[in-house]
């Protein structure tokens, strides 16, 4: 929707008068670099120019009432009792922001928000994680003003209060990753982030006649749901065997892969073996990605991509014949240089860098192989790469 579009769903909803303002936050797209972040590592995400944007207007007697232009239920909240809606099926992650803000001081406002999403939910491109980082934009903003403090919004801040939302309220095991793409985006580039120190620097993306092409498998998951918390476990578990011998070890991605080879025969569980075997590697991946994109080697990124695929297929586990039998075909296509999964997994989405003019011909074959082997259709996209959080004008 445009604001003004935006603007007329918000009155149709709730009615005339006073200011209406607007917030927005974005997707993200994670180029290299998968479940890594809650190990400590390197991981290179993108902001996409699609994600969340709130029609907001306060009101004065405590409430929020939050709606989705695509949703008919409308969820009230009072902020007086912000710790009760943890397991409402949707409104909990804005409940949860507001929640830990307001935990930590800010003033939170009532107000009515109508929220117009543009990305596939459950669809691994960190729909949430827009959410989240719109929601608390809003309210530090109104807060600030309330307190009459005129610095801008901290957007790291807003990923960190949007990560512990996730973490402590909705109960999602989530690395920072997905709400500081969403956060600190810039157009045209990704961002190198190390997310134990949260150092971060923007990378330019030349694609030299390239595309990014994010393909769907639209199979139906729900991330609290799946076994992602399982995988952290199994990392920590592999941490705390590694301590045996390297006491000072604080995160897997601390290891280069030489080191860790030395120390493998610590870990005696052989599942738990793989998957810090993928996460040391992964993280070896996204530095040498730097700097083979440093160089305008496109091809060798794309190399590193697969790899990244196939260990998260292998040693990882998180792929699934959704996921694998889309970047089976991606790599069929002449014009394909790299694909692999983004996101948690267990279903969701692949990228794919593909030449501009192989584009087309990639949609319609691997659409129809994997409505063929799977049996309905995926989805394609062909998102830019955006700006972070920010409030919106007309």
């Amino acid at each position: 929707m445009t604001l003004n579009e935006l603007k007329k769903a918000f009155t149709c909803t709730y009615g005339d008068g006073g200011t209406i303002r607007f917030f927005a936050s974005p997707g993200r797209v994670n180029l290299i670099g998968e479940h890594i972040d809650y190990n400590g590592g390197f991981v290179f995400p993108a902001a996409l120019t699609q994600g969340t944007v709130i029609a907001l207007r306060e009101r004065t007697d405590g409430i929020i009432r939050l709606k989705a232009t695509d949703l008919d239920e409308l969820v009230t909240l009072d902020i007086k009792n912000l710790s009760d809606y943890k397991n409402l099926k949707w409104g909990n992650y804005q409940a949860g922001v507001a929640y830990v803000m307001q935990q930590d001081g800010f003033a939170i406002s009532g107000c009515d928000m109508l929220f117009d999403d543009t990305l596939p939910h459950g669809g691994g491109l960190s729909s949430s994680a827009g959410i989240e980082v719109a929601t608390a934009l809003a309210f530090a903003t109104l807060s600030n003003e309330k307190k009459g403090i005129t610095v801008p919004v901290d957007m790291i801040e807003m990923a960190r209060y949007s990560q512990k939302a996730e973490n402590e309220y909705v109960g999602v095991s989530c690395g920072i990753m997905d709400q500081f793409a969403s956060a600190m985006g810039k157009k045209d580039c990704a961002i190198l982030l190390k997310c134990d120190t949260l150092e971060f620097k923007h990378i330019p993306l030349d694609m030299k006649g390239y595309s990014i092409v994010i393909s769907n498998t639209n199979k139906k998951r729900s991330l609290a749901d799946s076994k992602y918390n399982e995988r952290c476990e199994e990392c920590a578990k592999g941490l705390s065997m590694l301590k045996t011998e390297l006491a000072d070890l604080k995160f897997l991605c601390e290891l280069t892969p030489e080191v860790f080879e030395k120390h493998a025969h610590l870990i005696t569980d052989e599942t738990v073996l793989k998957r810090v075997r993928h996460v040391v590697n992964e993280n070896a991946r996204v530095l040498k990605s730097v700097n083979v994109l440093a160089k305008g080697d496109l091809i060798a990124f794309g190399a590193l991509m697969n790899a990244s695929h196939d260990s998260l297929r292998d040693d990882y586990a998180v792929t699934g014949i959704e996921l694998d039998t889309l970047v089976k075909e991606a790599r069929k296509i002449d014009g394909t240089i790299g694909s692999r999964m983004t996101g948690a997994g267990f279903g969701g989405c692949t990228v794919s860098l593909v030449k501009d003019e192989a584009v087309d011909s990639f949609m319609e074959k691997v659409g129809a192989a994997y409505t063929e082997k799977i049996g309905y259709a995926p989805s394609f996209y062909r998102f830019g790469i955006g700006d972070g959080g920010r409030e919106l004008f007309e």
